[in-house]
């Protein structure tokens, strides 16, 4: 994720998800799972819905934007679904500039999903087609859970998957479980380096 502070504006440039990248495991309450998105899931989402918001951490208190007004673009490519927003919310610009905002999410309804074991035995869902909600900047609050695109991915309360079978709810994809949900922690390679952030956005702001 590029964050670039231009004045009262901050402008961010970024991949949300990479289409067929699986997540870190993901956690529900029956256990844990990872989850691909598919090639083409976002593009035909955006098709759909020509007024998908950003917000900070899904607060839906705080919209940012959104496509329909203009300060939010977003496109699948070839790597997956990349978003470029323009953000002059005074709060957003400050953690722009402390180095504070560390990713992406997304909230979205699936609309077609196959469940599967990955060569491992783990559980996966691949996520064919959906129905993208809300994309979301995060802060240092969240807990990036796709490695290569830092998207924060995990179920909320409102909409949790149980074993093979999911709720159709909007998915907040949202930071890390609740403590009665969590087995443990994670590994310390797994933790992000927040002073390889702040050096990168030293530079980038250079």
């Amino acid at each position: 994720m590029e964050i670039r502070v231009r004045g009262d504006s901050v402008q961010i440039d970024g991949y949300v998800n990479a289409v067929e990248r699986k997540s870190k495991p993901l956690w529900s309450r029956m256990g844990q799972f990872i989850e691909r998105i598919r090639k083409g899931a976002f593009a035909r989402a955006l098709k759909r819905n020509d007024d998908v918001k950003i917000l900070l951490n899904h607060d839906p208190n705080r919209v940012l934007g959104s496509t329909r007004q203009g300060n939010l673009e977003l496109e699948e490519d070839s790597i997956g679904l990349r978003a470029r927003a323009t953000i002059t919310d005074p709060e957003v610009v400050k953690k722009a500039k402390n180095g504070d905002l560390v990713g992406w999410s997304f909230g979205f309804m699936d609309r077609d999903v196959d469940h599967k074991r990955d060569e491992d035995g783990f559980p996966l869902r691949e996520v064919n087609d959906l129905d993208l909600e809300e994309v979301s900047i995060l802060d240092r609050t969240k807990t990036p859970a796709y490695d290569g695109t830092l998207v924060i991915v995990r179920a909320d309360e409102s909409s949790i998957f149980y074993g093979e079978t999911f709720e159709d709810d909007v998915q907040i994809r949202e930071e890390t479980p609740e403590p009665e949900q969590v087995a443990e922690q994670p590994k310390a390679d797994e933790q992000i380096n927040y002073e390889e952030w702040d050096a990168l956005l030293k530079e980038l702001r250079a």
